[in-house]
């Protein structure tokens, strides 16, 4: 394992393992760690979890408006969109990816080549699928959407 292309994700069930893929979005990549780095993502809420789809966070508002006020250009490639793919969301603007991202739950073939994958889980998803569903800013709901607990680039972690 490459611990400086590793992110552990820990979420109220347990640890989530992404391997990083630099070679197919450095870009993203570079400012995926330097976020998480930051402590930009701990706290944060899964604001849109839709089930036999994907959960989708990095908005620190909650509400899928957000951003860390930094736009990526486009780094479209090969990895599919399968199950523990790892990718950016982004508004209609294909340079418009910021912090958010999602995880996808299962095969979504048909995002391919139009959002940036920049990961994938190796290890834990099955936290991942206990992320709870709905969308939190629809339904009211009163115990609030799971959040990430922490995330941390593996280089940086002393075992």
């Amino acid at each position: 394992m490459d611990k400086e292309n590793t992110l552990y994700l820990d979420l109220k069930d347990g640890r989530v393992v992404i391997e990083l893929l630099p070679k197919v979005a450095p870009k993203h990549v570079a400012r995926i760690k330097e976020l998480v780095r930051q402590g930009f993502y701990d706290g944060i809420v899964f604001h849109r979890v839709i089930d036999g789809f994907m959960a989708q966070t990095g908005d620190p508002l909650g509400n899928g408006t957000g951003g860390s006020g930094k736009k990526l250009p486009a780094e479209f490639n090969n990895e599919p969109h399968v199950r523990g793919t790892v990718s950016m969301a982004r508004a209609m603007d294909p340079n418009s990816a910021d912090s958010q991202f999602f995880i996808c739950f299962a095969d979504a073939r048909f995002l391919d080549r139009q959002y940036t994958v920049w990961g994938k889980v190796t290890s834990g998803m099955e936290f991942v699928d206990n992320i709870k569903k709905g969308d939190p800013r629809a339904n009211g709901s009163v115990s609030g959407p799971d959040k990430i607990v922490k995330i941390q680039v593996a280089a940086d972690v002393k075992e």
